[in-house]
């Protein structure tokens, strides 16, 4: 999405974090960390299914030792 607009939170949250671009992941996953004291219930959960999707893929990125 380098080139393109980037997609809101409102757009993305109704989507399942693994349809998430890369960027998409990074960049709210910044500003939700930068914000989690003054996220609510529904943020706080957003903010834990982008965490989880960028684990998941830092797993299987990561060749087996």
């Amino acid at each position: 999405m380098a080139q393109q607009e980037r997609r809101h939170l409102h757009e993305l949250s109704s989507l399942d974090a693994s349809a998430w671009d890369e960027e998409e992941l990074s960049y709210h996953h910044s500003v939700m960390s930068e914000l989690s004291p003054w996220l609510n219930a529904q943020g706080t959960a957003i903010h834990a299914q982008v965490i989880r999707e960028i684990e998941k893929r830092r797993e299987n990125t990561v060749p087996p030792t």
